[in-house]
């Protein structure tokens, strides 16, 4: 992985964090890439989806909901390597 894709990654991650933060989990706690969101039940299988949805616009990358489990998207860090296994970049 190179230094821009690291740099790239790691903003990413940055945007993911703080859309879930504001947007679904509302400030109730503080989070990075590494807290456990679906397993310390943060997050529930609702807010998922939208999160879901969101690392795809996010990656860029379309991933099949059928190749996601929960323990898959437990962490933004998670999420990511999952976007990245199982992607296909997004056509403009």
């Amino acid at each position: 992985m190179s230094v821009e894709q690291v740099a790239g990654s790691a903003e990413m991650m940055k945007e993911l964090t703080g859309y879930i933060s504001e947007k679904v989990i509302k400030g109730k706690s503080a989070i990075t890439e590494d807290t456990p969101l679906v397993s310390s039940g943060l997050i529930d299988s609702f807010a998922l989806i939208e999160i879901f949805l969101e690392l795809q616009r996010i990656a860029g990358r379309k991933v099949p909901a059928s190749k996601v489990q929960a323990k898959d998207m437990d962490t933004v860090r998670l999420m990511f390597a999952t976007a990245e296994k199982f992607g296909k970049p997004v056509k403009n």
